[in-house]
């Protein structure tokens, strides 16, 4: 028998095989150095009883309809209409199996990559053949759990978590709109009974890959479970050589926190290629113009914006073709001259004269019918001429090497001729047919363009957090995670994506007053500091600011750009609140010394007094100096004299984590920020 050991930081991942394909011996909290494995395989085995096959099918990394698996297969092909029935044999070399007789290969590569370990399947075959389904390499359910933990969601209301029991059968999540999707995002959680934020065992699962996917837990007959990802099925054009995408994997015995923080590493310091260290503040206009581009006034919300600390000047849509509205000009990358007489120069001079670098919008994967592109070449659109269309917009067709040349083309020479250090990609609509060769081609599109242009920074934005994963991620440098700019949902949303996303590509933007997705009014300090929690920004209009919201942008401002390197650098903690009107989060500086809490007051709570936050992952043993950043803001309601709203608190770790903090009363619809500092051991 032959046996595989991987390891990362709070894992280990443990194969065997008897010549075929290899079945996970364990996945899960790691283990000593020196187990021994073929024991380990020895003691796993099953037992067979009544009912069922005389011997139990392996749950391989590839369970196999050959071998009378009782579930969900993790290959499923046709050769000439017909379905093929692989028996996979090792050929010597790690992890990489044949089938001579049909011309089949099976590779499995994993890999550590700083504290998650990540998966792939490939297949190939010596002629070619429809694949409807492959699974990344498969992994058993975890037994001690009692549920699953996904996410659902739509436009300006993304990462709605979803808990599911373990039953028998299938609990199955299907993205089939071409991009990884408000609906599904490709995230999965699998805690243990009694798991919370900071204790218990949890296993988390990440699909890297910006199309259709799909998840299948199945708890079988015999009562195992297996876990299955890969791409939507019947998205994959037949060929002879399939890979799915990346399969990211933790496992902590530190909660949620563990395998969130295991996750924000992994995209921070090995996804994303960053062509700078420094994340500016950015202002985007599109809140404040939407389509009515004036040169004058663009200018001078710029001199506004600088002056109120923005480091980075976007220009949203309306730049481009004829467009006035979302009906005309997606696909006419020309600046549109009777906006711009001059073109974008003497904007983007002004921008520079500022002291900020300058962003532009496109969307280049779309197309509206009234452009001169879509005139030009009606078939380079994906899909039925009779389909029906998303925000007046098309799909193109980017797996048409004419099209890929043709966006190349255009943003090359949009690049080249003007002084852009960032582009907002956008991606507005659902795709007509669900395919993977058009994700395929997007990164092709997407590598091109960064090497030609290495230092420009790129955000993914798709309706808001309608494409955010590592493959996008690989390619991109931040993501916007929804259009809502709304401070109290941003609170949530920014809340359950910590589950998966550093601080570092997570954008977040100061709106107006009156929110125009919700019709909410919030304070400008509500709506700050939510922002200052992640990559911070502004989208409305500098102009509607009254003296004092002007004065506690500036202050919240300065404050993140003192802060953001290690803040950015760090891990965010969600905290486990007692009073469930507290959304709370710590972020944490990687050595530790300093940290920062948001507590943001959604709703009145059931009792008069908040009760004390337990905060998460500080040193017991060290002391910590705890200032409440902004308790000027503390209202005549709160009468009483909480330490912290006359001056900073020094305790220890041990009393911040069992008793916690006890902060001044609020109403809802407010936050409270706090920051810490290490300042000694105790003794």
């Amino acid at each position: 028998m032959k046996t595989w050991r991987f390891d990362a930081p709070g894992q280990t991942w443990v194969l065997a095989s008897d010549g075929g394909i290899p079945w996970t011996v364990y996945w899960s909290s790691a283990l000593p150095h020196g187990e021994d494995l073929a024991a380990l395989a020895q003691a796993g085995q099953g037992d067979v009883t009544g009912g069922m096959l005389d011997a139990n099918p392996p749950l391989s990394l590839c369970p196999e309809d050959t071998r009378s698996f009782p579930g969900q297969p993790g290959l499923v092909a046709y050769r000439d209409d017909t379905p093929i029935f692989p028996k996979f044999r090792e050929t010597g070399e790690a992890l990489h199996f044949r089938d001579e007789a049909l011309g089949l290969s099976l590779r499995f590569e994993i890999a550590t990559a700083g504290d998650v370990i990540t998966a792939q399947t490939v297949f190939e075959a010596e002629e070619r053949l429809a694949l409807h389904w492959l699974a990344a390499p498969v992994l058993p359910g975890p037994q001690h759990a009692t549920d699953i933990i996904d996410y659902a969601g739509r436009w300006i209301g993304e990462f709605q978590r979803r808990s599911t029991p373990w039953r028998p059968g299938i609990h199955m999540r299907e993205a089939r709109t071409g991009r990884s999707g408000h609906e599904h995002p490709p995230f999965a959680l699998f805690p243990e009974t009694g798991a919370t934020n900071d204790t218990g065992r949890v296993f988390s699962m990440h699909y890297g890959w910006s199309g259709g996917h799909r998840m299948v837990a199945e708890e079988l007959p015999d009562g195992r479970r297996q876990i299955q990802w890969g791409h939507a099925s019947g998205t994959l054009q037949a060929g002879t050589k399939f890979r799915t995408a990346p399969l990211i994997l933790a496992v902590s015995d530190q909660g949620f926190n563990g395998t969130a923080i295991a996750m924000q590493r992994h995209i921070r310091d090995h996804v994303v290629q960053w062509p700078t260290p420094t994340r500016p503040v950015h202002y985007n206009c599109w809140e404040a113009v939407y389509f009515d581009h004036d040169l004058a006034e663009l200018t001078d919300i710029a001199a506004r914006a600088a002056a109120l600390g923005a480091e980075r000047f976007v220009l949203d849509d309306g730049w481009f073709g004829r467009r006035d509205d979302d009906t005309s000009s997606l696909g006419d990358w020309q600046v549109d001259a009777r906006k711009y007489p001059n073109g974008l120069k003497p904007l983007i001079d002004a921008v520079h004269a500022l002291g900020m670098g300058f962003g532009l919008w496109v969307e280049p994967e779309m197309v509206n019918l009234n452009s001169d592109l879509a005139r030009a070449h009606p078939d380079w659109i994906l899909g039925p001429a009779d389909q029906i269309e998303g925000r007046q917009q098309r799909v193109l067709d980017l797996a048409n090497p004419a099209v890929a040349d043709h966006l190349f083309g255009v943003l090359d020479a949009l690049l080249a001729a003007h002084d852009i250090d960032y582009l907002k990609w956008d991606h507005n609509r659902v795709l007509p047919i669900a395919t993977a060769a058009q994700t395929d081609a997007l990164y092709r599109l997407l590598g091109d363009l960064r090497h030609a242009h290495p230092d420009v920074e790129i955000e993914s934005c798709a309706s808001g957090g309608g494409r955010i994963d590592a493959g996008i991620l690989a390619h991109t440098h931040r993501v916007w995670l929804s259009d809502s700019n709304d401070a109290l949902e941003r609170t949530r949303i920014q809340h359950e994506a910590a589950q998966f996303l550093p601080a570092a590509v997570t954008g977040s933007h100061v709106g107006p007053r009156v929110c125009h997705t919700s019709g909410r009014t919030l304070s400008m300090e509500l709506r700050a500091w939510v922002a200052a929690s992640r990559h911070m920004g502004f989208e409305m209009d500098p102009r509607e600011l009254t003296e004092d919201e002007a004065q506690t942008l500036k202050q919240v401002t300065t404050w993140w750009k003192a802060n953001r390197d290690w803040m950015l650098a760090g891990d965010i903690l969600r905290l486990q609140s007692a009073d469930p009107s507290v959304t709370a989060e710590l972020q944490r500086s990687n050595n530790g010394d300093q940290f920062v809490v948001f507590a943001t007051k959604t709703a009145a709570g059931d009792q008069i007094l908040p009760r004390p936050l337990r905060l998460t992952g500080l040193q017991r043993d060290a002391r910590y100096r705890i200032t409440l950043l902004n308790r000027d803001s503390a209202v005549k309601l709160s009468r009483g004299s909480p330490a912290l709203k006359s001056g900073p608190v020094e305790v220890s770790g041990a009393y911040l984590m069992t008793h916690g903090l006890t902060l001044p009363w609020r109403f809802p619809e407010t936050i409270w920020v706090l920051q810490g500092q290490r300042i000694e051991r105790e003794t």
